[in-house]
C-alpha cells in the first residue's frame, strides 16, 4: 500500500521558511553594511539576495521531497540498503545543487563569488542539508501518526457498526443455543438432522466470537467454512461443489475472521444453481494468498444487498492489514484474492 503523502501545502510553506531563514544572515549583514556607510544599496544586492532566495527555497523543497515523499519501501529493499541509497541520494542532490549555484551566480549576479563567499556556500549547504533531512524525516513520522490516529478510528467505527449490525440481526444467544439443544435432543435419533443442527450451533457460536478478534487462524476459518459447506450441501445436495485445497503450512497464518465464508456465500448468493448447472467453487492457496473463484453464472434476479459483503471485506483489509483485496473477472472466472498475514 503506498505511503500517504506529506500535504504539498506544509511542504511549501517549510521551504518558505527554511529559505527566508537561511537567507536571514546575509540580509542582515547587506542591512548592516549599507546603514553604517560601507556598502552601497544597489539592485544587484536585490537580485544577490532574490536568487539565494529562490535557490534555498527549491533547493529545500526538492530534500523534503526526496526524504518525506517517496516510497523507497515499495522496492522491498533491506533497511541497511534503503538507507545507503537515501544517504547517497541526498549527497549526490546537495553536491549537485552547490555546483549549479556557483555556475549560475555570475550569470544572474553579474560578478563572481568571491572564496569566502565560496567557503560559506559550501558550509551553509552542508548544514542546510542535514537540517533539511531531519525536518522531513519529523514530517514523515508526523504524517504516518495522523495517519494511524485516522485509521485507528475508521477501525473503531467499523466495529461499532458490526457490533451494531450484530446487536440488530441477534437474538439473546443463550436463548437461541438452548433451543438449538433442544431441538437436537429431538432428532437425536435423525443423523443428519443431529449434525446440521450441530453445524449451525458452532457457526453461530463462532460468529459472536470473532466480534472480540480482528484476526484468526486460517485453520480456525476452515473449520468454521466446514460447516458452512455442510450447510450448504445440505441444502443444495449435489447441485454445489466446494472444494477446498489449502495445505498445512498456511493454517498458522491470519485472516479476517468469516473472509472465506463471505466469498463462498457471495458465489452462492449471486450464481445460478440448479441441476442442469451446478455451481463449483474453488477455494485454495496461492503464493502468500488464499484465493476463491468460481465462474460466472449470473441470477436472473439479482440478491439483495449485492456487492456489500466484498465492499466491508475490503474495507476491513485496508483497515487491519494495510492490504488491498484483488477481484479479477477474467475468462468469465470471478476470482478473489485475499492476502495473507505473515506468522510473527
Amino acid at each position: 500500500m503506498a505511503i500517504t503523502k506529506v500535504k504539498q501545502g506544509e511542504v511549501i510553506k517549510t521551504a518558505l521558511l527554511i529559505g527566508i531563514l537561511v537567507s536571514l544572515p546575509k540580509t542582515i549583514y547587506l542591512y548592516n553594511g549599507i546603514m553604517e556607510g560601507n556598502l552601497n544599496f544597489s539592485m544587484s544586492w536585490v537580485v544577490d539576495f532574490m536568487y539565494r532566495y529562490l535557490f534555498f527555497f527549491c533547493y529545500s523543497w526538492s530534500v523534503i521531497q526526496l526524504n518525506a515523499n517517496i516510497d523507497y519501501d515499495e522496492y522491498k529493499w533491506s533497511p541497511l540498503l534503503k538507507w545507503i541509497v537515501i544517504l547517497i541520494i541526498n549527497i549526490v542532490l546537495a553536491i549537485s545543487v552547490v555546483k549549479i549555484f556557483k555556475i549560475c551566480y555570475p550569470l544572474i549576479s553579474g560578478r563572481s563569488l568571491k572564496s569566502n563567499e565560496t567557503g560559506w556556500v559550501n558550509f551553509t549547504f552542508i548544514n542546510l542539508s542535514i537540517v533539511l533531512f531531519f525536518i522531513a524525516r519529523l514530517l514523515r513520522v508526523s504524517t504516518d501518526k495522523q495517519e494511524s490516529r485516522i485509521e485507528n478510528e475508521q477501525l473503531k467505527q467499523q466495529n461499532l457498526e458490526n457490533e451494531l449490525a450484530a446487536l440488530k440481526n441477534q437474538i439473546d444467544p443463550h436463548f437461541l443455543f438452548n433451543s438449538l439443544n433442544s431441538l437436537s435432543s429431538l432428532i437425536r435419533e435423525n443423523e443428519n438432522a443431529t449434525k446440521f443442527v450441530n453445524k449451525l450451533s458452532y457457526m453461530y457460536r463462532y460468529i459472536l466470537q470473532s466480534g472480540e478478534t480482528n484476526l484468526v487462524p486460517v485453520k480456525d476459518e476452515l473449520k468454521f467454512l466446514e460447516s458452512y459447506i455442510f450447510l450448504m450441501k445440505t441444502r443444495y445436495r449435489d447441485r454445489i461443489e466446494i472444494q477446498v485445497d489449502i495445505t498445512d503450512s498456511f493454517f498458522d497464518r491470519k485472516i479476517p475472521p468469516l473472509a472465506l465464508q463471505s466469498l463462498v456465500e457471495n458465489s452462492v448468493k449471486h450464481n445460478e444453481i440448479s441441476s442442469t448447472n451446478p455451481l463449483t467453487v474453488k477455494v485454495y492457496a496461492s503464493g502468500d494468498s488464499l484465493i476463491v473463484e468460481n465462474p460466472i453464472r449470473t441470477r436472473s434476479t439479482l440478491a439483495e444487498g449485492m456487492g456489500t459483503g466484498l465492499y466491508n471485506l475490503k474495507k476491513r483489509y485496508l483497515l487491519l492489514l494495510k492490504k488491498e483485496v484483488l477481484v479479477s473477472t477474467d475468462n468469465d472466472i470471478f476470482k478473489v484474492e485475499l492476502p495473507l498475514k505473515e506468522v510473527a
